[in-house]
């Protein structure tokens, strides 16, 4: 397995026993929403609106997280769509906060733009974003 992610590191965080499942592992529901909170601050910062989660496709978990892990999630825009948006999500663990990097788990999140009203908006072309988040789609 390769050690290289794709994409930018958008949220890091310490897995701790308030997290485990009775096996002592951390819950798989548990990194989801880890990797779905990441995936929503790319969406959002792409779409510069609110955005929601509507599907994820083809998650498997690959390597368990354990108590003491530091969990990264690396996410990239995929495709875009007219009002909608896949990302695509990589977590990674460093075990026991020092040590070798293991990617756990990827999949890919599809969002939706929404308006003030909560309805689907367009998400706007990329000429019209902040610098900060140009940077990342290249």
């Amino acid at each position: 397995m390769t050690d290289i992610t794709t994409g930018y590191l958008t949220t890091r965080v310490l897995a701790m026993p308030s997290d485990a499942n009775p096996a002592g592992d951390i819950s798989g529901g548990w990194v989801l929403a880890q990797m779905d909170m990441a995936a929503a601050i790319c969406a959002g910062q792409r779409a510069q609106m609110r955005t929601v989660t509507v599907a994820l496709d083809g998650m498997s978990f690959i390597q368990p997280v354990k108590v003491g892990d530091i969990l990264g999630v690396y996410t990239q825009v995929e495709r875009i769509g007219r009002t909608s948006m896949v990302i695509h999500a990589e977590a990674w663990v460093r075990r026991g906060r020092i040590g070798n990097r293991e990617k756990v788990t990827e999949g890919k999140f599809t969002f939706v733009a929404l308006d003030e009203s909560g309805q689907p908006a367009l998400v706007p072309p990329e000429d019209t974003l902040p610098d900060y988040v140009k940077e990342r789609l290249n």
